[in-house]
C-alpha cells in the first residue's frame, strides 16, 4: 500500500525492479532514460489514483426518482476504479521485461483506460454524481498524465522481437 495512504497502490520501488534481472549489475549506474519516464508516469497515476478516490469513493445511500440506481452507480465506479488500477499495474510491468513489444501492448490499454476514465468524469459530471469541480480537476491531471505518457513512449527503444500479432512492428 502506498505510504500516504490514500490508496492502495504500492510505492514504486527501483530495487524491485533492478532485482527482477531486467538490467545488468555493472549497467546500474547508467542513466535510464525509460525507467526515469516511467517512475514520473506512475508518480503523476499515483496522484490521479487518489483523486479518483476522493471523487469516486462516496457510496450513494439509496435511489432517488428519476435516477440511476445506486447500485447501478456503485458498479460503475467500481469499474472506472479497476481501470485506473490496471493502468498503474500496466505503468509498473512495462518495466519488467525491457521489452518493446510489452512496453507497447501497455502503452495501448493505459491509453485506453485513460482516456476512458477521462470520458466517464463527463458523464458521471452531467449526470450529477460529481461536482464541476472534481470533474475538472481530474481531466486535467489525465491531461498532464498525456504529456507525460508522450515522453515516456519516445524512449522505447524497438529491439530485436517480433511481435507474432504484427501490431507493434
Amino acid at each position: 500500500m502506498n505510504s500516504d495512504g490514500l490508496n492502495d497502490l504500492p510505492d514504486w520501488d527501483d530495487d524491485f525492479l533492478r532485482n527482477l534481472g531486467d538490467e545488468d549489475e555493472t549497467e546500474e549506474w547508467k542513466p535510464n532514460p525509460t525507467r526515469d519516464a516511467c517512475k514520473a508516469l506512475y508518480t503523476k497515476w499515483n496522484e490521479i489514483m487518489i483523486m479518483l478516490n476522493g471523487a469516486l469513493g462516496e457510496e450513494e445511500d439509496e435511489d432517488e426518482p428519476g435516477q440511476h440506481s445506486a447500485l447501478f452507480i456503485r458498479e460503475r465506479k467500481s469499474m472506472i476504479l479497476g481501470d485506473a488500477f490496471e493502468v498503474a499495474a500496466k505503468i509498473r510491468s512495462s518495466e519488467t521485461g525491457n521489452m518493446y513489444i510489452l512496453r507497447m501492448e501497455n502503452a495501448a490499454i493505459i491509453r485506453k483506460n485513460a482516456q476512458l476514465i477521462k470520458s466517464a468524469m463527463l458523464t458521471f459530471n452531467m449526470e450529477g454524481e460529481m461536482e464541476d469541480n472534481y470533474c475538472e480537476a481530474i481531466r486535467a491531471e489525465i491531461d498532464n498524465f498525456r504529456e507525460l505518457f508522450k515522453q515516456w513512449i519516445a524512449t522505447f527503444q524497438k529491439d530485436e522481437f517480433t511481435d507474432e500479432w504484427g501490431l507493434f512492428v
